[in-house]
C-alpha cells in the first residue's frame, strides 16, 4: 500500500488549469500516439495541470507495451500514487474508442488519497475485496469518500469482490470502478499499481474530499417478453430457464436458433441481448459471455441465483445513448449545486457494441457526455464490469454506464 506523495510536475504542453486556485483539481490528458512512451508521455503532460498532484490514474489499451507506457507516465509523476489498467477502449474528452491512453491526475489539498495492491485474487474474490477496501482505514476521512476499486474481471464472480468490501466497510463508504478490459480478446487483463503492471489483481485508491462526490448508474435498456425462472444455475453459469436447457430458451426466445452452429457469431449476438435481474428497487443486467453449446448453458460475468426471475433486455444506439446522460445527470445532481471539476466515467464493452453496430460511437457518446458535463474534463474506459455499489450489499453491474462526479 502506498500513500501519494505531492511533488512539482509542470509540463509547458499542460491544458489551462480547471478550477484554478481550486483546493481540488482534476485534469486529463488522452494520447494515440503508436509508440508506448511517448503516448504515456503525451497524455500524462496534458493531465499535469497543477503542481500538486494527489493520484494518477491510467486506463490504456492492451496493445500498448504496457510496463513501457507506465514508464512514461511515472517519470513524470515520481512519489505520486498511480492506478490504472488495461481496457476494451478509452473515453476522454477527446475520444471514445480504442487503441489509446487515458491519463486523469487528481490534486490539491481538497483530496486525501491511499492506494493499494491485492494479488491473486482468483483464489478467493470475497476476501480479496475485503483486503483491497482496507486501504479505507488508511486515509483520512473527509467530508465525502469514496473507494475506487479496478479489478481483474476474469477472475470469476464479481460480485464476490463486493461482498468483500462490505464486510469491511459496510455502508460507510461507496464503491465505484470497473472490471479491465484487453480490447475484447477476453484472455487476460491488466492491472497498474504505482509503476507496475499486475495479472489477476485488484488496485484500490480511498479517496477523501472536501467537496461533494456524485454516483450515477444507468443502462439504457429494457425488458422483452415474459419472465423466465431460473431453475438452476451455479455461481456464474445459468444451466435451466423454465426447467429446460437455459440456452435453447435463450435462442428460443430470440429467434435464433441458428446461431447454435457458429460460436463466435453467438457470442457476438449475445454480447448486445443480455439478460435482466429483478432486483426490488431496479433491474440489474447480466451480460451473457459465452456458453457452453454442449451442455446448453449460458455463461455470464456475474452470478444469477437458483429462483431469480429474469428476463430478456434489449437496447438500441438511441436508448443507450439516453442511458449515458441520464448517468451523467444523476452524478451532477448529487453534487450540491457545485459545478464539477472531472469526472470518470465507467462504460461496458457490450454498450460500445451498440453504438459501434450503429456508427454512434466516438462523436454519438462524446455528444451525449458533453450534453451533460460540458467542457468538464471526462476519463475513463469501456470494461468488463462495473462497480457501483451505494447502498445495501450489491454493486456489480454489467452493460452499465457509472459515473463519477467531482465537486
Amino acid at each position: 500500500m502506498a500513500t501519494a506523495a505531492p511533488r512539482t510536475a509542470h509540463s509547458p504542453e499542460a491544458r489551462a488549469a480547471v478550477g484554478q486556485g481550486s483546493p481540488r483539481w482534476l485534469g486529463v490528458g488522452a494520447s494515440r500516439l503508436a509508440d508506448s512512451t511517448a503516448a504515456g508521455l503525451e497524455a500524462t503532460r496534458a493531465a499535469l495541470t497543477h503542481d500538486d498532484p494527489q493520484l494518477v490514474i491510467v486506463f490504456a489499451s492492451s496493445s500498448y507495451q504496457l510496463d513501457s507506457l507506465v514508464a512514461g507516465v511515472a517519470s513524470l509523476t515520481p512519489g505520486v500514487a498511480m492506478i490504472g489498467c488495461s481496457t476494451a477502449g478509452e473515453i476522454s474528452s477527446a475520444f471514445a474508442g480504442g487503441q489509446g491512453v487515458v491519463v486523469s491526475v487528481l490534486g490539491g489539498s481538497g483530496f486525501s488519497v491511499s492506494t493499494s495492491v491485492t494479488p491473486s485474487v482468483s483464489h478467493d474474490l470475497r476476501l480479496a475485496g475485503a483486503s483491497a477496501a482496507r486501504v479505507c482505514a488508511t486515509t483520512p476521512m473527509r467530508a465525502h469518500n469514496v473507494l475506487l476499486l479496478l479489478s481483474d474481471g476474469l477472475a470469476g464472480n464479481q460480485q464476490d469482490v463486493v461482498r468483500g468490501v462490505y464486510s469491511e466497510v459496510g455502508s460507510t463508504v461507496p464503491l465505484v470502478g470497473g472490471c479491465a478490459g484487453d480490447d475484447g480478446a477476453m484472455v487476460r487483463t491488466h492491472q497498474i499499481c504505482d509503476g507496475r503492471v499486475l495479472e489477476d489483481s485488484i488496485v484500490s485508491a480511498a479517496i477523501g474530499s472536501d467537496a461533494p462526490i456524485g454516483i450515477g448508474v444507468r443502462h439504457g435498456w429494457q425488458p422483452v417478453g415474459e419472465a423466465m425462472l431460473v431453475t438452476r444455475s451455479t455461481d456464474t453459469e445459468v444451466s435451466e430457464l423454465d426447467g429446460e436447457p437455459a440456452l435453447d430458451v435463450y435462442l428460443r426466445h430470440l429467434g435464433r436458433a441458428d446461431l447454435l452452429e457458429d460460436g463466435a457469431a453467438l457470442t457476438a449476438f449475445a454480447s448486445t441481448h443480455p439478460l435482466g435481474l429483478q432486483r426490488r428497487a431496479c433491474e440489474e443486467v447480466r451480460f451473457v459471455s459465452g456458453c457452453d453449446v454442449d451442455r446448453r448453458a449460458l455463461r455470464l460475468i456475474a452470478e444469477v441465483p437458483e429462483g431469480s426471475w429474469v428476463w430478456l433486455m434489449e437496447g438500441n444506439a438511441e436508448t443507450v445513448l439516453r442511458g449515458t446522460v441520464d448517468s451523467c445527470e444523476s452524478a451532477i445532481g448529487q453534487l450540491g449545486g457545485n459545478a464539477p471539476i472531472g469526472a470518470l466515467l465507467f462504460d461496458c464493452i457490450a454498450r460500445r457494441s451498440v453504438l459501434d453496430g450503429a456508427g454512434r460511437m466516438g462523436q454519438g457518446e462524446l455528444s451525449a457526455m458533453r450534453s451533460v458535463l460540458g467542457e468538464t474534463p471526462v476519463a475513463g474506459f469501456y470494461t468488463y464490469g462495473e462497480f457501483a455499489r451505494t447502498h445495501g450489499v450489491r454493486g456489480f453491474h454489467n452493460q452499465t454506464l457509472v459515473s463519477l462526479a467531482f465537486a
